[in-house]
């Protein structure tokens, strides 16, 4: 008989306190111990954590698509809340707006490392993989990295199962970079086709934008392509924050001081390349605020058009939410002149009362009311000196700033907002008094939005004369600013003057 002692049928001795594994190892009490507590926790416990930034992301990106927020608003809320700042809440902006401005490029890669359309995936899935595929294309973070991150992030916010798929095709997605995924995704495709899936803007916008480029006289038919590829690669290169120094209210030199750099291009404005506007005491005090320097320059060209006559009293007929309104009511104020704000919603007039808070304690004259702007010629005509209409429009020209906004609007948009716009320029002409000016505006370039509404109004409109705008848009230094189009209107470009896509028409009402 054996001196060993008896073993189990599975291989075990009975009498070792710990027990062996398949390779006859033996593992210790307190291993097994720990393996055992491992193995009780909950499922929560045991998944690992994501990164609370990238899940600050995914979050901003779920409020964006599903319930309609604004990024601009949604993620400094969301940082605020969670209190992240630094590097971290910059992280997370590059997350939001990238991953929001080239969501259509990323949507064709997935898709191909996916084997399946984009409209199939379950939508907050669709986030998590966008976020991953804007690290792996697009951010200075390394493929590993990217991956195992987004990974963890589709673990905790999508499950266990989607993050096994968003593995997959995060790993897909790293064997190519972006050079390689842009020649896979517009392969075959028509020239234009092809620009708006590289450049990640709907195929519409492309169109729209090739247009107006054309029109506004800025490329011919032979060059319009190649600057087009220029305008739509500035829509995704992210703006700098620009401040307004309001005239009599702050200077350039005060925000200066605060760590903006002055702007070339209008004298008022200064650049803000990171950090907090909010943390300026100018912009806590609405004594300057943040402004784009195109709105600038179209408020500061209406303020400088003569007139016959006297100035007293001018018009802001769309004024939410009250940015061009306060400049122009401290432009105003310095010819002796009062600004009337009108606003259609109770909202937005709020608004411009709280953006006008120092101009009113300063004792700038400004008169804030709420009343349907297409209605105010009929109600107040032949009244004004100086009319803006800052017309409500798909906002095209402002992209590269609200990067949620080209998936927002469609073609069909274009015509009820071209009908609108036609309305309050006819409602604009009436309240100007003969020998007054009427300044049309848009933050689109869509020529349907733009030349085309000037153009009908125009005809409706015989007492009216179009000047050119063009001799009134001076940079900081008094310098004619180049690049205007052929005119009589100006169109200011992303690509070429680092504004906003704004539109300006002068038009003076005649005494006939």
């Amino acid at each position: 008989m054996s001196d060993r002692p008896n073993h189990g049928a599975d291989g075990s001795d009975p009498g070792d306190s710990g027990y062996r594994n398949a390779r006859g190892r033996q593992r210790p009490d307190a291993r097994r111990t720990s393996d055992r507590a491992r193995s009780a926790q909950a499922p929560s416990q045991r998944r690992r954590t994501g990164d609370p930034t990238r899940r600050i992301a995914w979050e901003v990106l779920r409020d964006v698509h599903e319930n309609g927020a604004y990024a601009n608003l949604a993620l400094p809320k969301a940082l605020r809340h969670k209190r992240i700042d630094g590097r971290d809440a910059a992280f997370a902006s590059e997350l939001v707006y990238g991953t929001l401005r080239m969501r259509g490029f990323y949507d064709k890669v997935i898709e191909h490392a996916a084997g399946r359309g984009a409209a199939q995936i379950d939508p907050p899935v669709l986030d998590t993989i966008r976020l991953g595929a804007h690290q792996l294309l697009a951010m200075r973070v390394p493929s590993h990295a990217a991956a195992s991150e987004t990974v963890a992030l589709a673990r905790e916010v999508n499950g266990a199962g989607a993050a096994g798929f968003t593995n997959a095709v995060l790993r897909r997605i790293s064997e190519r970079t972006r050079e390689e995924w842009v020649a896979q995704v517009t392969a075959g495709r028509q020239p234009l086709d092809a620009l708006a899936v590289e450049h990640s803007h709907p195929e519409w916008v492309v169109r729209a934008l090739r247009g107006a480029l054309i029109g506004s006289g800025v490329a011919d038919a032979e060059s319009a392509d190649s600057e087009l590829g220029r305008l739509l690669a500035a829509d995704n290169d992210p703006a700098d924050v620009t401040l307004v120094a309001r005239p009599h209210l702050a200077t350039v030199e005060e925000l200066v001081d605060a760590g903006a750099v002055a702007s070339t291009l209008s004298p008022f404005a200064a650049r803000l390349s990171g950090g907090d506007p909010g943390a300026i005491r100018a912009v806590r005090e609405t004594r300057a605020a943040v402004q784009d320097e195109g709105s600038q320059l179209l408020a500061i060209a209406l303020a400088s058009v003569p007139v016959d006559g006297d100035q007293q009293e001018w018009l802001d007929l769309c004024a939410g939410p009250g940015g061009k309104a306060a400049l122009l009511a401290c432009l105003a104020a310095e010819q002796d002149s009062v600004l009337f704000a009108n606003e259609a919603s109770e909202h937005r007039t709020e608004l411009v009362r709280r953006t006008m808070d120092a101009a009113l304690r300063s004792g700038i004259e400004v008169m804030i009311g709420t009343g349907d702007g297409r209605d105010l010629g009929r109600e107040e005509p032949n009244t004004y000196d100086k009319v803006l209409v800052d017309a409500p429009c798909t906002g095209l020209g402002a992209l590269r700033r609200r990067p949620e906004a080209r998936w927002r609007k469609t073609a069909a948009d274009v015509p009820p907002l071209a009908t609108l716009q036609g309305e309050l320029l006819d409602s604009a002409i009436a309240a100007t008094r003969p020998g007054g000016v009427i300044g049309y505006a848009t933050c689109s370039p869509h020529t349907a939005e733009t030349a085309a509404v000037v153009a009908d109004a125009l005809k409706r409109h015989p007492e009216v004369v179009q000047e050119d705008a063009r001799p009134y848009f001076k940079d900081a230094s008094g310098k004619q600013i180049a690049d205007l189009g052929d005119g009589p209107a100006v169109q200011l470009w992303p690509h070429l003057h680092d504004t906003d896509a704004m539109f300006f028409a002068l038009l003076r009402k005649t005494d006939n």
